[in-house]
């Protein structure tokens, strides 16, 4: 055995419970059929945190995550929360603590779940720290003002250190893939703002005379992935226009509930899928544990680039395929068509493996 991967786990809230479970029960044997292990330690956070600590992310809970380069996350269900403490969200805490700068987002279309778009294999990579995200421009307080009851202002971030290293991603991510990366903005309007992230991102593609990179338009970004999102591999943009297209990138090769999502910084990556909390079926055993199953696979295959183990990257390689296989043999849960409970469907995918 080598040494096991130590992951910090939050369960969050409505489904949190559930898949989050499902997916590290997921890990735990694709890991162990690579000869390693995995060690994990559950730390408050969401609801149940705040009736025990007062806050849906302690300060104990920020202070145990900087020991670990590997978290995984369930929802949060920021909504339910007592009203002064909805904001910021919780994954807006942990990001800016930590600086989570990069948001990895992929949508691809699979065998047995019905497509909108079926040629759809895109990586959505959203810069994460700044953009038009009013919770993460200030140092102190929010890039949100009202001078009057009636007037409300919000301030965009752009910078070019945090666009540079943002596009570094998209362009390394792309030499993994197929070659390509679309850098999207709105520089017709937006044009000191999204500008300036465009041209950092062309200079940066400057150093990557292998990759082939083009610019959109984020409104014809939306349009295109619609009528051709076969034609795209890696899309690179700012914070807002990322979460918007993911979301659509998601629902175009399947569902949301397919979307896997990763969080990362120079040194530790936070794993949470991209969709909700969804507290109207929580605990009833019918949610789809895909997202999240996707997620942690996300979240062995950086650990497994990071450190140049072969058995991450196998591991991870070997959750993704086995998923397919569930898929692809027909088992689904009912948001998909089918009738599989959470628990059947998560076995199916470990006896895959």
């Amino acid at each position: 055995m080598t040494e096991p991967l130590r992951i910090a786990v939050l369960d969050g809230d409505g489904i949190g419970p559930e898949v989050v479970p499902a997916a590290l029960s997921v890990a735990e044997r694709a890991l162990e059929r690579q000869g390693t292990g995995l060690q994990t330690v559950r730390l408050p956070f969401g609801a149940t945190a705040i009736d025990s600590h007062g806050a849906p992310v302690p300060g104990s809970t920020l202070e145990a995550l900087a020991d670990f380069d590997l978290w995984l996350v369930g929802p949060h269900d920021s909504a339910s929360y007592p009203a002064d403490l909805r904001h910021p969200a919780p994954g807006a805490v942990m990001r800016k603590q930590f600086d989570l700068f990069a948001n990895l987002r992929p949508a691809r279309a699979v065998t047995g779940v019905r497509a909108t778009t079926p040629g759809i294999d895109v990586l959505i990579v959203r810069e994460n720290s700044e953009g038009l995200y009013a919770d993460r421009n200030m140092a102190v307080g929010s890039g949100e003002f009202m001078p009057t009851p009636d007037v409300a202002l919000s301030v965009g971030l752009i910078t070019r250190a945090a666009t540079e290293r943002i596009a570094i991603e998209a362009f390394e991510a792309a030499r993994r893939r197929r070659g390509h990366v679309t850098v999207v903005h709105k520089a017709n309007v937006l044009r000191m703002t999204t500008g300036l992230f465009r041209d950092v991102c062309l200079q940066v593609g400057e150093r990557y005379p292998d990759v082939r990179v083009d610019t959109e338009h984020v409104d014809a970004m939306a349009a295109l992935l619609v009528r051709r999102a076969g034609d795209f591999d890696v899309i690179v943009t700012e914070n807002l226009f990322g979460d918007i297209l993911s979301d659509l990138a998601a629902e175009l090769s399947g569902s949301l509930g397919l979307a896997p999502s990763l969080n990362s910084s120079a040194d530790r990556a936070m794993a949470q899928a991209v969709h909700g909390a969804a507290p109207d079926i929580a605990g009833r055993d019918v949610a789809n544990p895909v997202a999240t199953i996707s997620s942690i696979a996300m979240l062995v295959r950086w650990h497994g680039e990071q450190s140049a183990s072969t058995s991450a990257l196998r591991a991870a390689d070997a959750i993704d395929a086995a998923v397919a296989h569930v898929l692809a043999d027909g088992l689904a849960t009912a948001d998909l068509g089918g009738s599989a409970s959470t628990t059947e469907f998560t076995a199916a995918v470990t006896a895959a493996l």
